[in-house]
């Protein structure tokens, strides 16, 4: 209370923050539980392509091990076909908080002549391409979960700073302030009305 003035214009200040914070409070509330909810989405599809991903990486070591072949006709370098191109990625907005979404990842069509290839070597490059596409989503879904958590955690922050500060010490200061200006008036109705009876007094002995 050592900065806040016993004046009623300062209680009328802190009251204004007071509502202020009350009304703002519950917007923060319903933010923090959006973000707790999508961060609880966003985990579970991430676990669901982990998943999948270590399904799929299982069932491409052996391709890998083919690919390598040093007996495959021609330049036989495949890596090339395997990166992504271009990866396309959306923007969404989650309670404010803006997130890349995974779109879809676009990769060079091999060049080489089939013919020259054994027949494998087609299958071999959809799979491992299905896995690379698999990890850019991933990786773009992690970023999310990054993204998220980081606005969870400000979120928190300011409710608890609401909940646990602003509101507390508004009330507070509200609370002083009335029994101040309350003792003020009561002071001043006492001076006032001995005044009064040492007038009634002294106009009573002058008579």
């Amino acid at each position: 209370m050592s900065k806040t003035k016993l004046t009623k214009g300062e209680l009328k200040r802190q009251r204004d923050s007071l509502v202020r914070f009350e009304r703002y409070l519950p917007t923060l509330q319903l933010k923090k539980q959006q973000l707790q909810i999508t961060i609880l989405r966003m985990r579970k599809d991430l676990a669901k392509k982990e998943a999948q991903l270590e399904s799929r990486q299982d069932a491409i070591l052996g391709w890998i091990g083919l690919l390598a072949d040093p007996s495959l006709p021609g330049d036989t370098d495949l890596r090339r076909w395997m990166l992504p191109e271009r990866i396309d990625i959306e923007t969404d907005n989650i309670a404010g908080a803006l997130i890349p979404v995974f779109v879809k990842a676009y990769f060079n069509d091999p060049d080489y002549d089939p013919y020259d290839m054994p027949l494998w070597v087609d299958r071999a490059v959809k799979e491992i391409i299905a896995v690379m596409s698999l990890l850019a989503e991933i990786e773009i879904i992690r970023h999310q979960v990054a993204i998220i958590q980081k606005e969870l955690r400000v979120t928190t922050q300011r409710v608890n700073l609401f909940e646990k500060i602003k509101i507390p010490e508004a009330q507070d200061n509200i609370r002083i302030i009335r029994i101040y200006l309350g003792d003020q008036q009561a002071n001043a109705v006492g001076i006032s009305k001995a005044a009064k009876n040492r007038m009634e007094k002294t106009a009573a002995g002058i008579s």
